[in-house]
């Protein structure tokens, strides 16, 4: 090991307790980057022209406006509404089925995924929307509350996923692909999901508001009709979900471009609603762009720390260090999912694909996986800490918004069945990998 590297890996070290230490992100990769590159090449306006550089050209490209377009299109929708569109609809369709609000939730956090792209907005308003109608319908709250938690994490599967632009930008891996490639483990896992509530709910009746000896409902809908009506609010919707992801996989238009469809779309669909006012469309606009500039300075630095690692030779050193070790393949997925499991525990979704993927994509890659199919298994592996103590930042918005009703180590409790189903997913993915590249594969013919 020459000294370059092993600056780089003291490097990565701090890089891990600075941030377990509370340190931002993006200050922290920034200042390593500098500071590395100096030592690296001893010569300060090396270090910061190369820092320079990356700054000015991480981001010039028009691909990088699929963030700030996709996150304006799912706080457009967010705040007009749609997502108790969406609920609504689901549970007409199911309110004859036992436990069918629990299903309904998921749907509707399934669909309201597809134009939110972001987890912790379906947790928001979903326990705003779901989680009164299920205590109206006498569900236990502690079960509602897990079922919100659960379903809103498929609001980082089923794209447009912010995690799996934030993916492709570092691993330089088709975004399109990834969207495209995130839809069926998104339904395989919403299905699981419904699933695995129909069961509990048979075996608890109480839970989803059935007399526990008659098992018939606790409460009946004093106005059970409206499903036609309930179908007409939800279409536009879901016919803006078609065009959105039918154009990315027809390759008539790019993620880009599909962003910008959709951002028109949620627009002309609220000002139909009327749900907009100038306080409100101020509102979305600030909160989109504060939520933007995040991503886009992580990426700039994530850019900048992977130039240090490139420089250095740690990368290859890494990677032929792993690969020198003969594990078998599963043996070094197993390993680099258990590293992300634990840092989920600890840190956001966005930092964990930022500190591993310069490290573990030429490792996987060198191994021969697919790197769509590669990128779909991490987001789902991060996606589980968003509802693991202490850090779950869906439980926390549960939280926020339910307030007193439950505490937030019930939230935790109720959601770990959730964490096993989410690991049973990524499980019959690897073990099938055409759930993940069937419709990717399709999109390249």
């Amino acid at each position: 090991m020459n000294t370059s590297i092993a600056i780089a890996l003291v490097t990565v070290a701090l890089l891990f307790v600075f941030v377990f230490a509370g340190v931002h992100i993006s200050f922290t990769l920034m200042s390593l980057s500098f500071v590395g590159l100096f030592l690296v090449t001893s010569n300060f306006s090396t270090a910061l022209s190369v820092l320079s550089t990356t700054a000015f050209n991480a981001i010039r490209t028009y691909t990088y406006c699929v963030i700030p377009l996709f996150m304006l299109m799912g706080t457009i929708m967010a705040v007009s509404g749609s997502a108790g569109d969406l609920f609504k609809w689901a549970h007409k369709m199911l309110e004859k089925v036992p436990g069918g609000l629990a299903a309904a939730t998921v749907i509707g956090n399934a669909v309201f995924a597809a134009v939110t792209g972001v987890s912790v907005a379906s947790a928001t308003v979903f326990s705003q929307v779901a989680i009164p109608e299920m205590r109206k319908y006498k569900y236990d709250p502690n079960f509602a509350t897990g079922i919100v938690c659960g379903s809103s994490n498929l609001g980082m599967i089923i794209p447009p996923s912010l995690f799996f632009i934030v993916y492709g930008t570092v691993a330089q891996v088709s975004i399109g692909q990834l969207f495209v490639g995130g839809v069926l483990p998104g339904i395989l896992m919403s299905a699981i999901f419904i699933i695995y509530t129909s069961i509990y709910g048979t075996r608890h009746p109480a839970a989803i508001g059935l007399d526990p000896v008659t098992r018939k409902p606790l409460y009946e809908d004093p106005d059970p009709k409206g499903k036609l009506e309930s179908t007409l609010h939800a279409l536009p919707i879901v016919l803006l979900i078609v065009v959105v992801l039918g154009g990315i996989w027809g390759g008539y238009v790019t993620p880009t471009e599909a962003s910008a469809i959709g951002c028109l779309g949620a627009f002309i669909i609220a000002l139909c609603k009327r749900s907009l006012t100038w306080k409100s469309t101020g509102s979305i606009l600030l909160d989109t762009s504060k939520g933007s500039a995040g991503i886009l300075l992580l990426l700039v630095s994530a850019q900048m720390y992977s130039r240090l690692l490139s420089v250095s030779g740690a990368v290859k050193w890494v990677s032929a260090s792993i690969l020198s070790a003969n594990l078998p393949g599963w043996a070094l997925i197993g390993v680099f999912l258990l590293l992300v499991l634990a840092l989920g525990c600890v840190i956001d979704g966005n930092s964990i694909i930022l500190l591993t993927t310069p490290v573990i994509q030429p490792v996987i890659q060198a191994m021969g996986y697919n790197q769509v199919w590669w990128g779909v298994i991490l987001v789902m592996a991060v996606c589980i800490g968003q509802i693991t103590p202490p850090f779950g930042t869906i439980v926390f918005a549960c939280k926020g918004v339910l307030g007193n009703i439950v505490d937030v180590a019930t939230i935790f409790k109720h959601a770990v069945p959730y964490i096993f189903l989410m690991l049973l997913t990524i499980a019959i993915c690897m073990a099938f990998p055409q759930i993940v590249l069937f419709l990717p594969n399709m999109m390249m013919s």
